[in-house]
């Protein structure tokens, strides 16, 4: 309402508004200024006593208004206190009356279930109690098979262990037995090598059986004597190759000893302990290397037949290691005396090494044959090349011989072409060709 009549005041204060502005526009004088603000003002002034008028209506209309409808608020309010309160009263006494149900409900189930637990208590005592006597039962016999197994395992393994034990002690026995046999063979074998013949017959078969394994019956030779003028035989010696052209033999000297006694003072004294006695007894073995050494490079070398160098051979490694072991002893036999000291091993080693250059040689001797056989080859390919070329010069004549045969026989035939052909029978009969045709009639 307020809305309405200030909009209608704005409207009317427009339309003055333009009132004035169309009457100054159109006043000429003073006096027609005059005039319309007069009227202008009078016209403003009964405008504000209508808005007054209305604004004093419209704050009656609203005051009623507000009144009227505080009224019907409050009378709704106390209308909806009512119903909540009465829908509340009723929302209780329904739910007391449930909840009176659900304990009556509730109370019932309790005792049913109470039932049903002392039912199913009692069956499974009872089933948990027929389980148990089953199951003693089980357990019984099971530990009644158990025990036989058991003990028939028992005597089982028992009886084996023992038979075991049976057979081992008989091994024992046995091995004892041959121990002792051992412990005589050794014995004799000890007894043996006491004899000094025996000792270097030992040695000389191992050296043999080393060359024998290694190198060919033509590559070695035993009981020579290498020195010219000499009968002095050393026991072994390789064939070495000498001047190509001659085809002489140079001969390697191989002779096997064994110090057994001296070296059995040392191991004895190294096991005793005695370390004065020990240096005593290795300068002793010392001395012997030296000599046998100086026996065998008087006796068996003698440049050029043999080379300027021999081998020492000592038939086992603990007496060849404890020669190593003497500080200058390899040095001084090989400076003074020329001579190599070997083992079995190195034996073998420096055997391979022979065997290796003996074979290089057989293969420059061969390469050498094979190039004289490739001179020759080459001399009589080249005369068989001359040969090629006489023969192809030949056929060569021959082709021509036959291309000029075959021109003239083919002037003959144009010549003859006018020439009326005679039968068979009469050609054979004026010329005699038929051995002709037939040779023809073969070639064909």
């Amino acid at each position: 309402m307020e809305f309405l009549i200030v909009s209608l005041c704005v409207i009317n204060l427009i339309l003055i508004i333009g009132v004035i502005f169309f009457q100054i526009r159109m006043a000429n004088h003073r006096k027609d200024w005059t005039i319309g603000i007069y009227g202008v003002e009078k016209s403003l002034e009964r405008i504000e006593k209508l808005l007054q008028d209305e604004l004093a209506k419209s704050r009656l209309e609203t005051g009623l208004n507000a009144k009227g409808l505080r009224e019907e608020v409050f009378n709704a309010l106390n209308r909806l206190n009512e119903s909540v309160l009465r829908r509340m009263s009723e929302n209780m006494t329904t739910q007391m009356q449930q909840l009176d149900s659900f304990a009556k409900q509730l109370s019932h189930l309790t005792q049913s279930n109470e039932q049903r637990m002392d039912k199913m208590r009692e069956t499974v005592e009872g089933q948990l109690k027929a389980i148990q006597q089953d199951n003693t039962i089980k357990l019984e016999e099971m530990r009644k098979t158990v025990d036989e197994k058991l003990n028939v395992t028992l005597e089982k393994r028992l009886g084996e262990s023992f038979r075991l034990v049976s057979e081992r002690l008989e091994l024992v026995h046995k091995g004892l037995g041959e121990m002792q046999s051992l412990a005589l063979g050794v014995g004799d074998l000890k007894r043996v090598l006491t004899n000094v013949k025996t000792r270097g017959i030992w040695g000389e078969m191992q050296l043999g059986s080393l060359l024998e394994q290694i190198l060919t019956i033509e590559q070695y030779a035993q009981n020579i004597a290498t020195k010219p003028g000499s009968s002095e035989r050393v026991e072994f010696a390789i064939k070495l190759p000498g001047r190509a052209k001659d085809g002489d033999v140079v001969w390697l000297p191989i002779d096997a000893k064994f110090p057994q006694e001296d070296y059995q003072r040392l191991l004895d004294a190294q096991e005793q302990g005695d370390f004065s006695l020990a240096e005593e007894t290795a300068k002793a073995l010392e001395s012997r290397i030296k000599n046998e050494a100086k026996n065998i490079a008087n006796k068996y070398i003698s440049v050029p037949a043999t080379t300027d160098f021999a081998i020492l051979f000592l038939p086992t490694e603990g007496l060849y290691a404890e020669v190593l072991r003497r500080p200058g002893l390899c040095d001084i036999l090989m400076r003074e005396y020329k001579i190599i000291v070997t083992g079995p091993t190195t034996l073998a080693a420096l055997l391979n090494s022979l065997q290796m250059g003996f074979r290089t040689l057989a293969i420059e001797k061969r390469s050498s044959e094979v190039w004289n056989i490739l001179g020759a080859v080459k001399s009589e390919f080249g005369k068989f090349g001359d040969l090629l070329d006489k023969t192809h010069k030949k056929l060569q004549e021959a082709s021509n011989s036959i291309d000029t045969a075959a021109r003239k026989t083919r002037t003959i035939t144009r010549k003859l072409k006018d020439v009326e052909e005679l039968p068979q029978e009469e050609a054979v009969n004026i010329l005699g060709t038929a051995a002709i045709s037939e040779e023809l009639d073969n070639c064909d």
